[in-house]
C-alpha cells in the first residue's frame, strides 16, 4: 500500500468515497483502489456497548424451523445473504448496505462509465419512494419521457414499493435491446413507460465556451473526471475566457477524490474544502493542493435538487472559500461517507462511517446547500429545451 498526497492510506479493499446516490445506466460511482483517510483505521467508540459477537441462538432456531416446517423450497445461498442485508438494514441507514457478489461485480464494473441501461439516475423521496433524479440527455430515458421527480411505483409489473436502490436498480438495468417497463406516479397521476435498453457511455465532463465564458459540466466524478476537469481548465486559460460556468445538476456524486482535486482548480494550496467528523470528533481537514488553474476566474456554479454528495462538496467549498456563487435549486442534501469493504464472499459492505462537514462548519445532510441566486428550471422549461438556470448564469457573468 503506498500513501496519497494528503498522508492517507491507498488500498485496494478498504476505500472512502462520497456516494450519494445509485445510477443506472451511467453506473454506481465508487469503487476501490482510489482514496482512504486516516479515520479508516480508526475504530467508532459509539458501539462500545455492543457485545464483540452476537448470539445467533434465535437465529438458528429460526433457521432449523423453516427447514423442517417451510412448505417450499429454500435456499441457503439466499438465506444466508438475507440474514446479511437484514443485519446491515438494521442499523437505518439507507447509505449503509449490504452487496450481493452480482450487485458487487456491477458495483465495479460501472466506474468505467460504459453500462447497459436506460440513462437516468435513480434515488429515494423523504416518504422512501424510489424517483428519477435526473434522466440523461440522448440516452432512452429521456427519450421516453421520463421526468425528474417521477415516483418509480411498478418495474415490469411488479411493485417497486419497499425496496432498496440497489433493487431498484438491479430490475431496471439490463441487456441492450431488451425492454423494461416501468410504472410511475407524475403529479397524482399514474403513468406507464416501455423503454428499451442501450449501452450508455457518457464521458463524466463536458465543455463549451459561450460569449468567453467557459461552461464546464460535471455529470459524475468518476474515473475519468480529475483529468478531464483539469483538461478543461487548460483549454479555458488557452481561450482567455473572462469567467466559468461550472454546471454540477444532476451530478450525484463519486469519488471524494475527484471532488478534492477539482475544487482545486480554483483553491490556493492548503485552503480547506472539507473536514470529517466522527460524532463530534473532527477525525480529518482534507485542504486544496496543485495547481489553481482556475484561481480568479469569476465563477458561477450551477447546482439543482440532483446535485448530491461529491458535487455539494465541491459547491459548498468553493463557496465558502469565496470562489464562487451558486445559481440555481437547494442541492439533495448528502452529507456522509462511506466505505466500501469487499467481502470473502465477492460481496460488498458499504457502511457510513463520518459526516463531513463545509469549510464554514456546516453539516449539508438532509437539508442540502441554498443557492445565492434562486432560478427555477420548470418541467415546461425542460419539455421545450429551455435552460433559464444557464441562461441567468451567462448574464450574471456578462
Amino acid at each position: 500500500m503506498g500513501k496519497d498526497g494528503h498522508g492517507s492510506v491507498v488500498g485496494k479493499s478498504s476505500v472512502y468515497l462520497i456516494v450519494a446516490l445509485f445510477i443506472f445506466g451511467l453506473g454506481w460511482s465508487v469503487g476501490s483502489g482510489k482514496l482512504q483517510f486516516s479515520v479508516g483505521n480508526m475504530s467508532s467508540t459509539q458501539n462500545n456497548q455492543l457485545p464483540d459477537k452476537l448470539d445467533y441462538s434465535s437465529v438458528d432456531l429460526i433457521y432449523s424451523e423453516l427447514k423442517s416446517k417451510y412448505d417450499g423450497e429454500l435456499s441457503e445461498a439466499d438465506l444466508i445473504s438475507g440474514l446479511k442485508e437484514g443485519l446491515v438494514k438494521s442499523a437505518g441507514d439507507p447509505y449503509t448496505e449490504y452487496m450481493s457478489p452480482e450487485d458487487a461485480k456491477e458495483f465495479n464494473d460501472s466506474l468505467g462509465g460504459t453500462f447497459e441501461g436506460i440513462g437516468a439516475e435513480l434515488g429515494k423521496d423523504e416518504k422512501g419512494n424510489i424517483i428519477i433524479i435526473s434522466p440523461i440527455a440522448g440516452y432512452p430515458a429521456k427519450e421516453a419521457g421520463l421526468m425528474p421527480k417521477d415516483i418509480i411505483v411498478e418495474i415490469d409489473d411488479e411493485s417497486a414499493s419497499d425496496i432498496t436502490i440497489s433493487e431498484a436498480v438491479d430490475r431496471i438495468r439490463g441487456e441492450k435491446d431488451t425492454d423494461v417497463k416501468l410504472g410511475i406516479i407524475r403529479s397524482g397521476e399514474f403513468k406507464e413507460y416501455t423503454i428499451t435498453r442501450q449501452e450508455i457511455n457518457i464521458p463524466s465532463v463536458k465543455t463549451e465556451i459561450r460569449d468567453q465564458v467557459g461552461i464546464m459540466t460535471i455529470s459524475r466524478f468518476g474515473d475519468d473526471t480529475v483529468a478531464l476537469a483539469r483538461q478543461a481548465a487548460d483549454e479555458f486559460v488557452q481561450a482567455d475566457v473572462k469567467a466559468v460556468v461550472l454546471d454540477l445538476r444532476g451530478n450525484t456524486g463519486g469519488y471524494l477524490r475527484g471532488a478534492v482535486d477539482v475544487s482545486g482548480l480554483w483553491l490556493d494550496g492548503g485552503s480547506t474544502i472539507l473536514t470529517e467528523r466522527r460524532g463530534e470528533v473532527i477525525v480529518d481537514t482534507l485542504k486544496a493542493s496543485g495547481t489553481p488553474k482556475l484561481k480568479g476566474i469569476k465563477t458561477v456554479i450551477l447546482i439543482n435538487e440532483g446535485s448530491a454528495s461529491a458535487s455539494e462538496i465541491v459547491a459548498g467549498a468553493l463557496k465558502d472559500n469565496g470562489k464562487a456563487e451558486l445559481l440555481g435549486q437547494q442541492t439533495y442534501g448528502k452529507g456522509s461517507v462511506q466505505e466500501p469493504i469487499q467481502l470473502a464472499d465477492g460481496g460488498i459492505l458499504k457502511v457510513t462511517i463520518a459526516r463531513w462537514y463545509t469549510p464554514n462548519g456546516k453539516n449539508i445532510d438532509k437539508e442540502g446547500i441554498a443557492p445565492d441566486y434562486e432560478v427555477e428550471m420548470t418541467v415546461d422549461d425542460i419539455r421545450a429545451d429551455k435552460d433559464p438556470q444557464l441562461d441567468a448564469a451567462l448574464q450574471k457573468l456578462q
